[in-house]
């Protein structure tokens, strides 16, 4: 586990030099490849966490305005 860094380097070396030569499958690939590498450390385990909790915020916000249960803003104040 000791060359992970390395090898999430190479992919996103990997993913710019596609990108470079507009080879967009590729790029996605080894982009992918870097995100599950990077999960896979301890530093990036927290990740789906809080990308899980960004959502629900957001999701948490909008959904009031979008069911028409919050207060137009403007009005009543």
């Amino acid at each position: 586990m000791s060359a992970v860094g390395v090898l999430i380097f190479m992919s996103v070396l990997g993913a710019f030099i596609c990108a470079k030569v507009r080879a967009a499958g590729g790029a996605i690939v080894f982009s992918l490849v870097a995100l599950v590498l990077f999960i896979a450390t301890p530093v990036g385990q927290g990740l789906p966490d809080a990308i899980g909790s960004f959502l629900t915020a957001v999701d948490n916000a909008s959904t009031p305005a979008l069911n028409g249960g919050g207060q137009e803003a403007g009005v009543g104040q």
